[in-house]
C-alpha cells in the first residue's frame, strides 16, 4: 500500500514538473506570435472549462467564495508569468519561481510575528546567492520581466493554499472543475477589460497549452491531495531547472551553465526554507 502511494505521488510530481516548464513554452511561443496576454488566458480557461464543466455537481455553498478567490488568484498568476515571458528569458524567469518560500516568510513575519530560523536563513542566504549566478549580466535583465514573474509567483503561492482548501472539501476532479470555470469566469471579465480582440495566433500551439495546463494543474490537484502542500512546493522547484534546460534548447538563450548553477543553489534554498 506504502509503495503504491509513493509511486503515484512520485508520478504525479513528474508530471507536474514537465507539464509546467512544458506550458511556459507554449505561453512564450504564443506571445512571440503576437497573441495578447489577456488572450492567451481566456482561451486556456475556456477550453478547459468546456472540457471539465459536466464535473461541477454539488457544490457545497460554504465554498463558492473560496472558488472565486481561486479564480481570481489563478487568472492573476497566470496573465502576469505570460506577460514576463512575452518580454523575458524562460531560463532566466523560471528560477525566481524559488523565491515564492521567501515571500511566504515576509508575510509571516509582518502580519504573524513569527520569526525564522537559522535554517530558514540559511535557504535564503543560497537563494540570492543563486540569484547572482542567473542575473549575471545585470543590465541585460529585463526588470519588467522579473516584476512581472514576481507578482505571478505572489498570486499562484496564494492560490495553492485554496486550492488545497478546496480539494478537502470538493475532492480533486471537482477542484479542478471548479478551478477552470471560475478562471474562466475572471479571464473573459480581465480579456473585455483589455480591450483586445480574442484572436488566436496559432491554434496548435494553443491546443497544446490548453492540454499542459489541464495536465498541470490536475496533477497539482492530485499531488495536494497526497502530501502537505509545503513539501509538494518544495519538490515542484525542480522544475525551475528543465526550464532552464528548455530555454537553452528551443530559445537558444545563452549562459546556460550558470543559469544551471544558480537554479540548482536557489532550489535548495527553497526546499531548505520549505523543510525547516
Amino acid at each position: 500500500m506504502y509503495n503504491k502511494f509513493m509511486i503515484t505521488t512520485c508520478t504525479g510530481i513528474l508530471v507536474r514538473i514537465l507539464s509546467n516548464s512544458y506550458l511556459n513554452v507554449f505561453q512564450k511561443i504564443l506571445t512571440t506570435k503576437g497573441q495578447k496576454s489577456s488572450v492567451v488566458n481566456f482561451y486556456t480557461y475556456l477550453g478547459l472549462s468546456i472540457i471539465s464543466f459536466g464535473f461541477i455537481k454539488n457544490v457545497p455553498v460554504e465554498i463558492i467564495p473560496l472558488v472565486l478567490i481561486m479564480g481570481l488568484l489563478g487568472v492573476l498568476g497566470n496573465y502576469f508569468i505570460i506577460k514576463a515571458l512575452s518580454i523575458g528569458e524562460l531560463s532566466t524567469l523560471a528560477p525566481i519561481n524559488s523565491y515564492k518560500p521567501v515571500i511566504a516568510l515576509i508575510i509571516g513575519v509582518v502580519f504573524l510575528n513569527e520569526i525564522p530560523s537559522l535554517t530558514a536563513f540559511l535557504g535564503i542566504i543560497l537563494i540570492i546567492a543563486g540569484t547572482y549566478f542567473i542575473f549575471d549580466k545585470g543590465p541585460n535583465v529585463n526588470k519588467t520581466a522579473v516584476l512581472y514573474r514576481i507578482l505571478a509567483l505572489i498570486f499562484s503561492a496564494s492560490e495553492a493554499i485554496v486550492i488545497k482548501k478546496i480539494i478537502l472539501s470538493a475532492g480533486t476532479i471537482q477542484a479542478f472543475a471548479l478551478w477552470a470555470f471560475a478562471g474562466f469566469i475572471f479571464s473573459s471579465v480581465f480579456l473585455i477589460f483589455s480591450g483586445y480582440k480574442p484572436v488566436i495566433k496559432s491554434y496548435k500551439y494553443q491546443f497544446f497549452l490548453i492540454l499542459a495546463v489541464g495536465i498541470m494543474q490536475y496533477s497539482t490537484n492530485f499531488v495536494f491531495s497526497k502530501i502537505n502542500v509545503s513539501y509538494a512546493l518544495a519538490l515542484f522547484q525542480l522544475s525551475a531547472i528543465f526550464s532552464v534546460f528548455l530555454g537553452a534548447n528551443i530559445f537558444h538563450e545563452k549562459n546556460i551553465a550558470k543559469k544551471f548553477l544558480g537554479s540548482f543553489i536557489m532550489m535548495l534554498g527553497a526546499v531548505i526554507i520549505i523543510l525547516s
